[in-house]
């Protein structure tokens, strides 16, 4: 069986058995799916289409006899010239002094290394004499620990391969084998560790890129479909009249997008099962009206709403705009950590009675002693800033609330059905009519003059501005313009009556609260930062974003700090200075100018840095694949979900014999119970 001790296995003895289980290998089957981190196709491919600095493979003959030249202690760089197609290239290589016997003229050879196209040279690392027949040898490699070498580790694979080949049941129903025309386990496996052609690499890794995101999704639609079942809510009866006289009175017309997610939260709340949605907008989006729509609807249904943001500013922002947007048919609450234990005791009673419609707050919502009379709806807004115990909490607050999520941080759609695969997701991709795109220039640090005349002038128009730095003070290590100096360089430079604070995340929060507010009030016109003003800040009246030293922020951190502007009817200007260094940073600072569409650059983002670095290593919740990559391997990752959804919605892991093996293969991975606890 495969299950069998991988000690089984001729020669693995208890020096090589612990070494193994530094690998993760204790059982066969580990040791049959351990598989190559890297595979070097040594493809014969006509010069004219070789690549400079590619690795590459040539075959020719040695033209005349090679010569040796000695450097250093016992170096040597041996050098000849090869007939390949008819053109004379130059191979180096070097500390093989020995080979000059083996390479007289007229010895047809293989070479292996890096190609320079400018000097039509290659520097070989391998060589073979003789011509291989093979035009696509594969070299596998494999990441081996200890004393034990990559060599004994792949005899012991094929020792594994010719002992229980025959024991590998396969894992995937014949109809998908078919419809993709998929190799069979056995066929994979064996292709995967021994590959005889490019072709048969890639058939072998397309089907364990499937069978790993085939898995994976459907996990998450059973996980989905366990919180659905185990979570039944009681369905809200909307007050539909009353919530479309209340959309007709706001004072613009919703999106399309706003349009169609809100019916998809209308029917969460009027459906039987909890709502457990994540509402995707970018900045400005209008996820907030959104928002104030599906609390209004709750209420005039006789329950509760509560709105849960990260920062106190951003609680205060948005009691007074839905103050403003109800008009006072509602009776609103604020509950903060400044809330007076006087104001906390009357609005709790409030709160219990029932003689609060919505509250509002940071996380004081989740203390104890804050309870409702009928919670419906939990809105909690960026999402991402909350841990999960503290959401749990909140949600528990109420018999049934249904839950949505909401976040500025425009997530690709690969992340989304793979991080958030057992939430509903809702996106609005379109901006408010009207709205004006900010406009985003990068420039080196020669420019800084004319950037700060220009602020001058915005200034004195009436209009304010963010200066960001990414440190807080003067760094050993880093010679970036830090956040204390530059508050500093502007103070001097600016006359007094332009007002400057300084905003980071060393201060106190009532001390951020403070420079927040008078930038708010327009008593400060500058505001120098770090990234603390990423998220949810409102102010309408800045129209300038400067970023120094912009090549330190990923894109999605950019496109949020770009997002702080542009939020009132004047024009917006978003200013990166930038001296990248590498070809990343340079692109990176490109596409910025290039697109505001947040959901692009995060696709970007998510190609360049990687899904740890987008979501954060932490938040990121993904798992581990042997050999699927879900930036690249997209296609796959959106088949293997709709096939997913059509398994579980059918039961045909339980009911359909031909499912019995990747049942058991679902069942035995711990991810979904570890999502579940």
């Amino acid at each position: 069986m495969l299950t069998a001790q991988v000690t089984t296995i001729k020669g693995v003895g208890e020096k090589v058995n612990e070494d193994l289980e530094l690998m993760g290998i204790y059982t066969v089957e580990d040791l049959l799916y351990y598989f190559p981190y890297r595979y070097d196709v040594h493809e014969i491919k006509p010069v004219s289409e070789l690549i400079h600095d590619d690795q590459v493979t040539l075959i020719g003959q040695v033209v005349y006899e090679p010569t040796v030249s000695y450097f250093g202690h016992k170096k040597s760089r041996l050098m000849f010239t090869v007939n390949v197609e008819g053109i004379a290239i130059k191979a180096v290589m070097f500390n093989r002094a020995f080979a000059k016997k083996q390479l007289p003229a007229g010895t047809d050879v293989t070479l292996t290394g890096k190609w320079d196209a400018h000097r039509l040279q290659i520097t070989v690392s391998e060589y073979k004499l003789g011509v291989t027949n093979d035009d696509a040898e594969i070299k596998t490699y494999y990441s081996v620990k200890g004393k034990l070498s990559a060599y004994r580790l792949k005899m012991f694979i094929k020792e594994a391969i010719q002992k229980y080949e025959t024991k590998l049941k396969e894992t995937l129903p014949d109809i998908y084998i078919k419809k993709y025309k998929l190799p069979t386990l056995n066929e994979a496996i064996i292709w995967m560790h021994f590959p005889t052609s490019e072709l048969h690499l890639k058939q072998a890794r397309r089907r364990f890129v499937y069978e790993e995101l085939l898995t994976f999704q459907i996990k998450m639609q059973l996980l989905r479909k366990v919180s659905r079942e185990s979570e039944y809510g009681e369905g809200i009866a909307l007050e539909h009249k009353k919530v479309e006289k209340f959309i007709g009175s706001l004072p613009y017309e919703l999106t399309r997008a706003q349009n169609r997610s809100l019916k998809e939260i209308f029917h969460d709340l009027t459906s039987p099962y909890r709502m457990n949605r994540l509402l995707q907008g970018d900045v400005g989006s209008g996820k907030t009206v959104i928002a104030a729509i599906a609390l209004y609807a709750v209420v005039c249904s006789g329950k509760q709403g509560a709105l849960m943001v990260p920062t106190e500013i951003l609680a205060e922002q948005h009691y007074t705009s839905l103050k403003r947007m109800f008009n006072d048919k509602l009776e609103i609450g604020l509950l903060t950590g400044s809330t007076t234990a006087k104001e906390r005791r009357e609005l709790l009673a409030q709160l219990i009675a029932g003689e609060i419609d919505i509250l509002l707050g940071t996380h004081a919502l989740i203390q104890e002693g804050v309870d409702f009379k009928d919670l419906g709806l939990v809105i909690i807004d960026e999402q991402h800033r909350f841990g999960v115990e503290q959401r749990r909490v909140l949600r528990e607050k109420g018999l049934h609330p249904d839950t949505l999520f909401m976040t500025a941080t425009p997530i690709p759609r690969t992340l989304s059905i793979t991080a958030f695969g057992d939430m509903d997701i809702s996106i609005i991709d379109e901006l408010p009519e009207g709205r004006k795109e900010t406009e985003t220039f990068w420039v080196g640090e020669n420019m800084l003059e004319r950037i700060l005349i220009f602020i001058k002038k915005r200034i004195a128009a009436g209009e304010q501005a963010f200066v960001v730095s990414p440190l807080i003070e003067e760094s050993e290590n880093f010679d970036y313009q830090n956040a204390i100096d530059l508050y500093n360089q502007l103070r001097t430079y600016y006359p007094e009556e332009i007002g400057i604070g300084l905003l980071h995340g060393r201060l106190k929060q009532d001390e951020k609260d403070d420079v927040m507010s008078k930038f708010i009030e327009n008593k400060i016109q500058i505001i120098v930062a770090t990234t603390v003003i990423e998220v949810g800040v409102n102010v309408p009246n800045a129209t300038m974003m400067l970023i120094y030293n912009a090549e330190r922020f990923g894109l999605s951190q950019l496109h949020q700090l770009r997002g702080r502007v542009g939020r009132g009817d004047k024009q917006s200007y978003c200013i990166l200075i930038a001296e990248p260094k590498g070809e990343v940073g340079r692109e990176r600072m490109k596409i910025m100018t290039e697109t505001t569409d947040g959901f692009k650059l995060s696709e970007e983002d998510l190609k360049l840095r990687g899904p740890g670095d987008v979501l954060g290593k932490k938040q990121s919740g993904l798992p581990e694949f042997k050999v699927a990559d879900i930036i690249h391997d997209y296609g796959a990752l959106e088949t293997a979900r709709v096939d997913a959804i059509e398994i579980v919605e059918n039961n045909l892991l339980e009911t359909n014999p031909e499912y019995k093996i990747l049942n058991e293969v679902v069942s035995k991975n711990q991810f979904l119970e570890t999502k579940l606890d």
